[in-house]
Formats: C-alpha cells, sequence, structure tokens
C-alpha cells in the first residue's frame, strides 16, 4: 500500500454508511483514521483499534473551525504531522418535486452537501498546503452526472460538487492539492430511511412523486454495499495522479459513458423510463 499524501486521514460523516465503511477501510490498510460527524459515534459498529472520533457538523462555522484546527494538533501531537487526505462522506437527500420544495429545504440540501465541503476544506487547504502532496476526495453521486426527477435539489448539490472538484485540482496543482470525486450509484446505506420527502396535501406532482421515489428507494436497498465505495476510496487515494472523477461501479462506468454517447433528448428519455414509467 503506497501512502503518497501520508498516513493521516479526516473523513466527515463518519457516523453510519459510506463514511463508517470507509472509516473502517482505511483504518485496516494502515491509515491514522480521525473520523467527524454530529454525533461523534460509530452507530454501535465495532471499529478496528487507534481510530478516532470527534464532533463536528459540517453546517456550522465555529464546529468547524474548533474541531479542524483541535483534530490538527491532535494529529501532529500523535504522528509528527497533520493531515495529508481529506475525504467528504457527509450528506442527506430530500425528495419530492422541484415547485414543491421550500425554500428552506433546498438551502438545506445545498447547506450540507455543497457548502459544508466548502466550509470544511476553507478551514483544511491552508494547513495541509504546508506539508506539501495532499488530497481532496468527495462522494459525489452519480446523480451529479444524471439529473435524477423527484431529486432535483439532491442532484443539483452533486452537480455543484463536480464543478468545484474540477476548479480546485486547476487551483490547486501549484501547491500539491489533488482532488477527485467518487461517483457512487445505488448503495445500500441509511441514506434511503433518511431521506426527507417534500408531499405537500394536495400537490399535483404526489403521485408520480411518491412512486419515482419508492423506485429509487428499492434500487438503493438492493444496491452496493457501502464498502465497495470505500475500496475505491482506498484505491484513489493511493495514486499520485488521481482522476478527476470515478463512477464506481462497472454499470454505472457503462451508463456514464453512454451518457456521453446519446442526444440529451434521448438520454432524458431513458432517465423517464426508469423513474416514471407507471409499470
Amino acid at each position: 500500500m503506497r501512502f503518497p499524501y501520508g498516513k493521516n486521514i479526516l473523513i466527515t460523516g463518519a457516523s453510519s454508511g459510506i463514511g463508517l465503511a470507509c472509516v473502517s477501510a482505511f483504518a485496516l490498510r494502515g491509515y491514522q483514521v480521525w473520523g467527524v460527524s454530529r454525533s461523534a459515534t460509530s452507530g454501535g459498529t465495532n471499529l478496528p483499534a487507534d481510530i478516532h472520533l470527534g464532533k463536528m457538523d459540517v453546517t456550522n462555522e465555529t464546529s468547524v473551525s474548533t474541531t479542524v484546527a483541535s483534530l490538527w494538533d491532535e494529529a501532529v501531537t500523535l504522528t509528527g504531522e497533520g493531515f495529508g487526505t481529506v475525504l467528504h462522506c457527509a450528506g442527506f437527500g430530500i425528495g419530492g418535486a422541484a415547485e414543491d420544495t421550500p425554500q428552506r429545504e433546498a438551502e438545506a440540501q445545498l447547506e450540507t452537501n455543497y457548502f459544508g465541503v466548502l466550509r470544511v476544506n476553507r478551514h483544511m487547504l491552508p494547513r495541509m498546503r504546508t506539508r506539501g502532496n495532499c488530497l481532496v476526495l468527495v462522494v459525489g453521486s452519480i446523480a451529479g452526472r444524471i439529473s435524477i426527477p423527484f431529486q432535483s435539489h439532491y442532484s443539483s448539490s452533486k452537480f455543484a460538487l463536480e464543478a468545484y472538484v474540477e476548479a480546485l485540482r486547476m487551483e490547486g496543482a501549484q501547491f500539491g492539492i489533488q482532488a477527485s470525486i467518487l461517483e457512487p450509484g445505488d448503495t445500500s446505506t441509511g441514506f434511503t430511511a433518511q431521506r426527507r420527502m417534500v408531499l405537500p396535501e394536495g400537490s399535483p406532482y404526489a403521485e408520480t412523486a411518491q412512486r419515482a421515489v419508492e423506485k429509487m428507494a428499492r434500487d438503493e436497498r438492493e444496491g452496493a454495499s457501502p464498502g465497495k465505495v470505500a475500496a475505491v476510496a482506498l484505491r484513489i487515494a493511493g495514486k499520485r495522479h488521481p482522476p478527476v472523477r470515478i463512477a464506481v461501479g462497472g454499470v454505472y462506468r457503462l451508463l456514464m459513458f453512454a451518457k456521453r454517447l446519446l442526444p440529451d433528448r434521448l438520454a432524458e428519455a431513458v432517465i423517464r423510463s426508469m423513474y416514471l414509467s407507471k409499470h
């Protein structure tokens, strides 16, 4: 196992799902892992030894600034250096029609999934630059490349991360900053049960939205394990020249390839048939 960015990694969203799987996977491969979340717990999961769990709310500026400073100092004290890698896993989803979604719900979606990444990086990158080569890994989504009906704001948050990572790579290259975005498809995690639904009474979209989201939920429950995403994250973390983006799973890589070839209208028709068909 190569460690081009050192062995210290900070992982957000570490209490469940993909984040928790990454905490375990990286620790078992020899990394010193600090995992942060709002709860600062592992949800009852037994973790490898020497994992440091801490509390941080990525939507709160004070929480991020104080926690990053504290954990950086802790990492230096224990290992002699700060973090060379930060892995962003914190996030959630909302479901419902774009028209029905209140402004506050849309803002909450972006606040965690997009601005949470920016907020953590704003405090991490000035420190990470001091050590030379460093890596920002972001868990995006296939929905950040293919907009999903009745998940418009979730897709928007992941679309935004795609652009952010592209720009960060170009801006940070002069300082040794690498960045890459992982694009999981349907993954079996607690994300499904925690999705916030926006279905106001009397909405003309209610029936279609419910049907579409139920299809998404079935696909997610039958999807890949979060460990599969963690394995890809590990592989990317070992590369000195990581890709801009990588879809997780052969089927999704094929889907991304097909999308590049298909006319937009045909690609839209395929997605409509997947989520809006009555059969």
